[in-house]
């Protein structure tokens, strides 16, 4: 199953039109309909918004994978709304040279020593 048929499966299941999917997302009804048409994904920086009016996970919308209990298949990498605390947190970081990367790094591993103590 493709990504923009889980988000056809999902307006179904939640009984949201496409003009109600598109007014909440801010995604235009033409390239909506252009998923449906020629059953194409949607653009990666649309994935969070997605996810958000759907009430999903961006691993559930990515894959069709759902977490069931304590299983959970590990990934590697995380998906962040880069206008999340922890996005900004990122975009930061990457604007650092190595030496500063290191030092907040070095200022990381001190924080986490400390309240392992406490």
């Amino acid at each position: 199953m493709t990504i923009s048929e889980r988000i056809f499966e999902k307006m179904d299941e939640l009984n949201m039109t496409q003009k109600t999917f598109c007014n909440l997302t801010g995604i235009r009804q033409t390239t909506v309909s252009e998923w449906k048409r020629n059953n194409t994904n949607p653009s990666t920086d649309k994935v969070m918004v997605i996810c958000s009016v759907l009430k999903v996970s961006p691993e559930w919308l990515l894959s069709g994978t759902e977490v069931k209990g304590e299983y959970r298949n590990q990934v590697d990498w995380f998906v962040v709304d880069k206008k999340c605390e922890l996005g900004n947190v990122i975009i930061e970081y990457n604007k650092m040279n190595s030496i500063q990367r290191a030092r907040l790094m070095g200022y990381i591993d001190s924080l986490k020593e400390m309240y392992k103590k406490r």
